[in-house]
């Protein structure tokens, strides 16, 4: 990777050695026993996963979904001494706004893959945008930092300097999860570009000075059940990622089983995923963990993000799309108390914490929507 500004055409080249070592390490897992109770409360179930696993060995094609993503531009550039993998998409219309789109943990560039086309050449008089997706340091084909202080202000600095390096003096960002909280904070830090930005996982705490609403009362209960029993992986990989990480990548079970938990946990469902998530969209993203051995990597975020946590002052335009099965629901006063530029508001019926992947047409819309009321004419 050169370490000037070049920005160099990338294409995913897995090698078969490489799948075939995989298949060969599925095939000689060593199973945990079943868990001792009738639901989720142990973990994710072991007749779920060894069925997942029993279609990844003998029914998933990884080169189905590494053609699809070799179909798009794809990138890669040194920033900060990093080497920075991205999805570059223009589009044809000439009015087109710059848009930003980063995901989080579990997550990965997949998670914008069916939003993809009808962001960049919607039908008709919609909003278009020249798409740029990165992966995050140490998530899929971006390198991982070999020292500490790659936190949450240094990538935002970094995707900064991409979309400069990439000719937008303006434009605007999007995130959920880690990138909620990267575009928030490049929200504070580089105000002077960004024409607005978009979150669906808004950081925005209950109130102490205020009586909760009913529905308040019910976020704030919701909020305590899951800290007291979904968040052993938050604690894990905020505090211990090295060690977790030994087993994430060296074991493609305990790899899925990590991963897939949360798809479990944080989509909008009835008890049944495949009414939401595909085996193979699932998979898609678990697979990309595995072989770009990010398990150890990606959780290490968790680590750099908790060592000074502080809140940025957010001075552009703010939207916010609640979907009701986000981690960090929040009430539309909580979020003006936070976001004092909140611009554009909605609470939607149905969808989870991958919303771009479990609810694309919904995510899609809520885009456009919140590029109508909050985004001026792109300057690109």
């Amino acid at each position: 990777m050169s370490t000037d500004d070049t920005v160099e055409p990338f294409r995913i080249e897995i090698g078969q050695a490489d799948l075939d070592d995989l298949a060969d390490r599925l095939a000689r897992t060593r199973w945990a026993e079943p868990e001792t109770v009738d639901d989720h409360s142990q973990g994710l179930p072991e007749a779920y996963l060894r069925d997942l696993v029993a279609y990844w060995a003998d029914g998933y094609d990884w080169r189905r979904v590494e053609a699809r993503l070799n179909a798009l531009p794809q990138f890669r550039t040194d920033i900060d001494g990093l080497g920075i993998h991205f999805i570059h998409v223009r589009s044809s219309r000439p009015d087109a706004t710059p848009l930003l789109l980063t995901h989080g943990w579990p997550g990965s560039v997949c998670e914008f893959l069916d939003v993809i086309e009808p962001l960049t050449e919607p039908a008709g008089s919609e909003p278009a945008f020249h798409l740029v997706i990165p992966s995050l340091p140490g998530f899929g084909f971006s390198d991982k930092p070999a020292r500490q202080g790659w936190n949450i202000e240094r990538i935002a600095d970094a995707w900064a300097t991409l979309m400069a390096r990439l000719g937008y003096e303006r434009y605007a960002a999007q995130g959920g999860d880690w990138g909620a909280l990267v575009t928030a904070r490049m929200g504070e830090r580089d105000a002077d570009h960004l024409l607005a930005i978009h979150l669906n996982m808004p950081m925005a705490p209950p109130d102490p000075d205020t009586t909760p609403t009913e529905r308040e009362q019910q976020i704030i209960a919701a909020s305590k059940e899951h800290s007291r029993y979904r968040t052993g992986y938050f604690k894990q990989q905020s505090t211990r990622p090295q060690t977790v990480g030994y087993a994430l990548v060296d074991s493609p079970v305990g790899q899925a089983a990590w991963i897939v938990e949360k798809f479990w946990d944080w989509t909008d469902h009835d008890g049944d995923l495949s009414t939401v998530l595909t085996r193979d969209q699932i998979l898609d993203d678990v697979t990309m963990y595995w072989l770009t051995a990010s398990g150890a990597s990606s959780a290490r975020l968790y680590w750099e993000a908790t060592q000074a946590p502080t809140q940025p002052v957010v001075t552009v335009p703010v939207g916010i799309s609640q979907f009701p099965r986000e981690l960090n629901l929040t009430s539309e006063r909580w979020a003006r108390r936070r976001y004092p530029t909140l611009a554009y508001w909605n609470e939607l019926e149905r969808g989870g914490h991958f919303a771009a992947l479990e609810q694309p047409e919904l995510f899609v819309g809520e885009v456009r929507a919140w590029a109508a009321q909050c985004l001026a004419a792109p300057q690109t």
